[in-house]
Formats: C-alpha cells, structure tokens, sequence
C-alpha cells in the first residue's frame, strides 16, 4: 500500500509547548520558506488567544493550523472573530485528509465558542468545501490591497451575530509582513 493508499489515522489537538520546533518544521517544508513559521512564532509570542491545532500520526507531527484573532472594522462597530492562516501538511502526508482533519476541527471548536465568523486568504477550489465563501458578497474586504476576489473568503458561525456586518477585515499585525 502506498502513502497515498493509506488509511489516515490521525489524531487532532491543541499544541503543547513540546510541538514547537516541529510545527516550525512542519510550516518551513510544507512553504518551502520561514516566513509562515516566523508568523506562528510572533503570534504565539504576542497574542494569548490563539487556536493552534496539530496533527499527529504516529505520534509525529504531520499538520498544523492557527486560527487568530481578526476583526471586521464597520462603520458603527467592530466585529471579533477569527482569522486561518497558516494552515500546513508536510509534503509527504499531503492529499490524505490530514489538512480537511485540522479545519474541521478548528471550525468545530470556534463555534463551541461562539465565534460568529472566520476569515481566510486561501485557495478558491480548497476552502469552500468547509463553508467559506467569498468574502465580497458580505461587502467584506481585506486589509490588503490586490487581494484576488475568489481567495479572499469568510465563513458565518453565527448569521445572526453576522447579520448587516460588513467593512474592512483585519488580520492581527504579525501577518503585514508577509503579505
């Protein structure tokens, strides 16, 4: 049976303080660079309301997820919710479920938590499978400029919460030097 055969058995769970140095690895070989890496260092460093999720398989880490605070700036509020980003597979465990394991999960416990919405800058064939669409139909735009329409994308938690909300959305800081 070959790797992509393979039947994932894979368990999902917050980080613990031991995953750090293979969650950089995993961020750095799933990107091909450090940038990614660096942000989940800065945020874990900086900002005490994360989400960050590992996968394990075989008692090693083959994913992780980070969901950090993002908010929508309207023009009588401000909306709390969460930003995705990064989401990472090693390469080798790609296209086994692993990635569909990590958001399912996250968007699982957000909404446990009453979160009313999630945002993401990320692929338009990957991302709508779990319920994001694209952002521009909320009158809901990203903070940076030249962001394609089709991958820039939210996810409703809570419509009610959601209901007349739209404006400019906000990753934390961390994130302006990647984009």
């Amino acid at each position: 049976m070959g790797p992509q055969e393979r039947t994932v058995m894979i368990e999902v769970r917050e980080e613990r303080q031991e995953d750090i140095r293979a969650i950089r690895d995993v961020n750095t070989r799933a990107f091909g660079q450090s940038t990614e890496a660096s942000i989940v260092d800065a945020l874990r460093k900086g900002c005490p309301d994360l989400l960050s999720l590992v996968a394990v398989d075989s008692g090693r880490i083959v994913g992780h997820i980070l969901f950090s605070p993002a908010v929508i700036e309207c023009e009588d509020r401000t909306v709390s919710g969460m930003g995705l980003a990064p989401m990472a597979v090693l390469p080798e465990a790609q296209r086994r479920g692993i990635g569909t394991a990590l958001v399912n999960t996250g968007i699982d416990m957000l909404r446990k938590r009453l979160c009313p919405f999630v945002v993401v800058l990320g692929h338009a064939g990957y991302y709508p499978r779990f319920g994001f669409e694209r952002a521009s139909r909320y009158a809901i735009r990203s903070q940076w400029e030249g962001i394609p329409d089709d991958a820039f994308m939210v996810l409703m938690l809570d419509r009610t919460a959601m209901q007349n909300v739209s404006g400019i959305a906000r990753y934390r800081d961390e994130f302006n030097e990647a984009v």
